[in-house]
């Protein structure tokens, strides 16, 4: 784990100490099926069933880093899957902050609340799980600091945008393009795109 922690700061993709802290001590391997756990600390995505991956460690430093968690904030996780990028932002918000995940596949939110588990996220309530579409957001929690998204779309759900609150931070894949919006007004939203990603496509049904 040590050896790819250090790669991907040596390559630039992990940058802030806050971030860098959580990949130390949130072990990937806690968050991959039992028969490739020795595959853990390969920087690729992984099969986790269902036809969703635990997505490649250099990818989700560079959403995060995107991103940028803050303690103290409250973040909407869409596609939690494995869980593992859910106890990575559960790191970085601690015990001030929280984490709503949704995951629409039930067998893939039970794993990932079994994992995030493992390091007492959910019984502190940091962590809460929801098996349900994202498509809608969660108005009941909202607004939110940060979206973040591990999972593709045809375009930027609009009740997302709403729910960030004003100064928040969004990043999503659309298509194969990595996007960050920084909402600037109640309908205005700074854009920057990053191409050359490819992620699972969003599940809504």
């Amino acid at each position: 784990m040590n050896q790819l922690i250090r790669e991907l700061i040596n390559s630039g993709y992990l940058k802030t100490p806050a971030i860098i802290e959580a990949f130390q001590k949130i072990n990937r391997a806690d968050f991959v099926p039992e028969e490739i756990k020795e595959e853990a600390y390969i920087n690729a995505p992984l099969p986790i069933g269902y036809g969703q991956t635990i997505s490649q460690p250099l990818t989700v430093a560079f959403m995060l880093e995107l991103l940028q968690p803050e303690q103290g904030n409250k973040i909407l996780d869409v596609g939690s899957g494995s869980g593992w990028q859910t106890a990575l932002l559960c790191w970085v918000v601690g015990e001030e902050g929280k984490v709503f995940s949704l995951e629409i596949i039930p067998e893939l939110e039970v794993f990932g609340r079994k994992n995030v588990s493992k390091y007492s996220f959910v019984q502190k309530k940091i962590a809460s799980f929801y098996c349900l579409t994202a498509a809608n957001g969660l108005p009941a929690e909202a607004p939110f600091d940060r979206i973040v998204s591990a999972a593709s779309a045809q375009e930027i759900p609009q009740a997302w945008k709403e729910q960030l609150k004003i100064g928040g931070r969004m990043v999503m894949p659309v298509k194969d393009t990595l996007h960050l919006l920084i909402k600037k007004s109640e309908n205005e939203f700074e854009e920057k795109v990053y191409p050359g990603f490819a992620f699972v496509p969003f599940v809504d049904k």
